[in-house]
């Protein structure tokens, strides 16, 4: 069943009609281009990075950047990064590998799954699982809404290749709400706040970064929070499937995965300088606020097996063939198990699971 785009402002769709094109321009002019030794996908991966090797490496609103220049990590990267494109939606990621412009990315589980169902090979390299909600429901001004259940025949801000969408199918799934019972707006995730804010969607799930500064402008116009226990699983490191048949890419890109690690557990025992450094200078958010975002950030867990992630996986592919979203096929597909435990093996103890 098709996502309805009933209820929201021509200039949204507009936008988001624009943003695709603009996509599939650039995807239909260039293509991934590797030199180099190719890599069987069942071969042993390579061990040492040759020299001049390089990666252009997705660091959405900057983050993956400045996780590794804040620990000092990035000075241990064994080859070049000739740019951060500053890009961190599932879309935005794949039209970037398609044009050759990112060959590895941090994204949710739901971007390779879409992916596969617009043709394109990509491999998941690197799993950080996530055990606690990071995305909540938020309601326009001005609303009764009280608990998912209210979900029934209200517009609902919905993307289906990114996290935002899943999490909102979930969501309907645990409290027995069908697709045919609501309105499902197609939008991209950065279309959500201006929806919400307009009152063209009713719900629409938010980071829990965006959070705070939303009820902070609208709190007192009746917009509310709605918590569940739905959990966005997977954060994870992908790449299109050339890059990995190539054997030096394929190296950089394991030399990559532990530092991304080691990286990420930094910014989790730093708590202070991330509030400062990205929040407060880059989001232009108080330091109340980023504090209190901070504390809503799950601890890092990167699994020694990648079992639990792959059934994840599956099931969210299963239930978005389900609402005949995409065609139905095997998720674990997905997944390069010869990077299966490299990021594990880089962090504490503490940190596995």
């Amino acid at each position: 069943m098709p996502a309805h785009r009933s209820g929201i402002d021509r200039r949204l769709l507009l936008r988001s009609v624009l943003a695709t094109g603009a996509a599939l321009g650039l995807s239909s002019c260039a293509a991934v281009k590797t030199a180099g030794p190719s890599l069987a996908a069942d071969a042993a991966l390579p061990q040492a990075v040759p020299t001049g090797t390089s990666l252009s490496i997705a660091s959405g609103l900057g983050t993956t950047q400045l996780e590794l220049q804040l620990s000092g990590l990035i000075e241990k990267l064994p080859f070049q990064v000739p740019s951060w494109p500053n890009l961190s939606a599932g879309p935005d990621v794949l039209a970037g590998f398609r044009a050759g412009s990112v060959e590895l990315a941090v994204n949710a589980g739901i971007p390779p799954i879409e992916a596969h169902n617009q043709g394109y090979d990509t491999r998941i390299v690197a799993i950080n699982q996530t055990r606690t909600p990071t995305y909540v429901f938020a309601t326009k001004p001005h609303s009764t809404i009280e608990s998912v259940d209210d979900f029934r025949g209200k517009n609902l801000a919905f993307s289906q290749g990114q996290a935002q969408g899943v999490v909102l199918l979930r969501a309907l799934q645990k409290a027995g709400i069908t697709e045919k019972e609501v309105h499902l707006v197609a939008l991209t995730s950065d279309q959500f706040l201006v929806a919400l804010e307009a009152g063209q969607v009713d719900i629409a799930p938010l980071p829990v970064s965006q959070l705070p500064n939303y009820l902070n402008s609208y709190g007192k116009d009746g917009a509310h929070s709605i918590d569940t226990e739905v959990v966005d699983f997977l954060t994870l490191l992908w790449a299109p499937a050339p890059i990995l048949a190539n054997e030096a890419k394929a190296a950089a890109i394991a030399a990559f995965v532990p530092i991304w690690a080691q990286a990420v557990v930094w910014v989790y025992e730093n708590p202070a300088s991330w509030e400062q450094n990205y929040y407060v200078k880059s989001q232009d958010i108080s330091l109340a606020q980023a504090q209190q975002v901070v504390k809503l950030t799950p601890k890092p867990w990167f699994p020694t097996s990648w079992d639990a992630a792959i059934s994840w996986e599956k099931q969210t592919a299963d239930l978005l063939a389900q609402g005949g979203f995409i065609k139905p096929f095997d998720a674990s597909a997905l997944f390069d198990r010869r990077f299966e435990g490299l990021a594990a093996a880089a962090v504490p103890a503490a940190y596995r699971s």
